[in-house]
């Protein structure tokens, strides 16, 4: 994980960061209870499919991850913030199902942190195309169409 920071001194919660991807990077299905680390409790979680509020919520977002794909993980590649404002990019790696080809997804995610370091807002920005091209059948035809809309 490289770290970057955008001010000469570091960055009011640059610790928090470094422990939420931390955490994101060895998050496991059986450990989810160590989401109450880094998320408060009326905290929100936006992706391109969802949106949930509260921690009870965020952690059943996690849960179903780990119920539909095979051996899903994040490997973060950068950890930057100013202030209580955080950015983590990231590859999302997993497989449909046991014994699929192992997939890649590039992201990146907006922390808004609270005063003790707790994410109160977490937005997910990813290219949903990417994960449809995952999928058989589905796959083919959005890929299909990214060619065609591509210029040149």
């Amino acid at each position: 994980m490289r770290i970057m920071e955008i001010d000469a001194a570091p960055p009011l919660h640059a610790c928090p960061l470094h422990r939420i991807a931390r955490v994101f990077e060895q998050l496991r299905a059986d450990q989810l209870d160590v989401l109450t680390q880094v998320y408060a409790p009326q905290a929100t979680f936006q992706d391109p499919f969802n949106r949930v509020q509260g921690l009870p919520a965020i952690t059943a977002q996690f849960a179903h991850m780990y119920a539909k794909l095979h051996a899903p993980r994040f490997v973060v590649s950068e950890v930057t913030g100013q202030g209580n404002v955080g950015w983590m990019t990231w590859d999302f790696h997993f497989a449909l199902r046991k014994g699929a080809s192992a997939q890649v997804v590039a992201g990146a995610t907006r922390f808004v942190l609270d005063a003790q370091g707790l994410v109160m807002d977490h937005r997910d920005y990813w290219d949903a195309c990417d994960f449809y091209a995952t999928v058989p059948v589905l796959g083919a035809v959005v890929r299909r169409l990214k060619r065609a809309a591509a210029a040149g």
